[in-house]
């Protein structure tokens, strides 16, 4: 559904370190931060785009991170 220009929204980002879009005029969903970036949905999801080079959640990283540290 195309938003008008005139609709803000924001990136949030949780504690995985995954990012949304939410609607600048509403409260976050419980567990998600502001993240610091506002504007169109698609100036949000260009951002995103840019920024979240790594899908997968922090704690799937770490663990990946952490077993790697110990075969290496």
């Amino acid at each position: 559904m195309k938003q008008p220009d005139d609709v803000r929204f924001k990136v949030v980002v949780n504690h995985e370190e995954q990012y949304s879009v939410w609607w600048s005029d509403r409260s976050n969903p419980p567990g998600w931060q502001d993240e610091g970036t506002d504007g169109t949905r698609q100036e949000c999801l260009d951002h995103i785009d840019r920024v979240w080079k790594d899908m997968r959640p922090r704690s799937v990283r770490t663990v990946r991170e952490a077993i790697q540290g110990v075969q290496a």
